[in-house]
């Protein structure tokens, strides 16, 4: 019997060793991970841009979403906006159902005049979470400057229904009717906006426009 127990412990030992090692070596890269994060953080913080993509480069693995992220988002305050979108793609892959890359991955297409592509991200987002306002304003934000008044409208009026009291999102429908010849809810949407914030510069100059 003493054997048997003897021999079950051994077996034990052996299974739980490989698991304690490996628990260890994860350890150990957790707190490398975490390490060159704050490191990061930290370099980003003085601009050194390079210097903080390095320190994550380290410890890189592809299947990593926070790690990729975080690159994405250093490659694009880099300037290096082709590289910044290979990473926001890896973490969209990574994890499709969430908003975050995507917001992130608008930032180095609209860099590069890519709009198409950045509206196709909002419309993903707005498919995911169709009540982001965010998404919402930055959408009408792309048609009103692309002079579609109309389709601008109907998504800063979803802004607005959402968040009535919200200056950008009363100022910029304040403009939209302002183009679209709807003088009187122009002047009703800068009032309400000034309301919001009395020196918001963009309404004070709508509102005098329409004098």
């Amino acid at each position: 019997m003493e054997h048997l127990k003897k021999h079950f412990i051994g077996r034990a030992l052996a299974l739980l060793f490989p698991l304690m090692l490996s628990y260890h070596l994860s350890g150990q890269t957790d707190e490398a991970i975490r390490e060159a994060f704050r490191n990061s953080y930290q370099y980003e913080t003085a601009a050194e841009y390079e210097k903080s993509l390095e320190e994550l480069r380290k410890v890189y693995h592809e299947d990593s979403y926070e790690i990729n992220v975080r690159l994405g988002w250093i490659s694009y305050l880099s300037g290096n906006f082709n590289e910044s979108m290979a990473y926001y793609n890896r973490a969209i892959k990574i994890m499709p159902y969430a908003i975050e890359p995507r917001f992130g991955i608008a930032f180095p297409a609209s860099a590069m005049g890519n709009w198409d592509f950045v509206l196709n991200q909002y419309d993903r987002i707005l498919e995911i979470n169709p009540n982001n306002s965010i998404a919402m304003f930055r959408t009408g934000m792309i048609h009103y400057g692309r002079k579609d008044y109309q389709k601008a409208k109907e998504y800063f009026q979803k802004v607005i229904n959402l968040f009535p009291f919200d200056y950008d999102g009363l100022n910029m429908m304040g403009w939209t009717y302002t183009f679209l010849g709807n003088r009187n809810e122009a002047r009703i949407m800068f009032q309400k906006a000034l309301y919001a914030n009395p020196s918001g510069a963009s309404a004070l100059e709508g509102l005098n426009n329409l004098k």
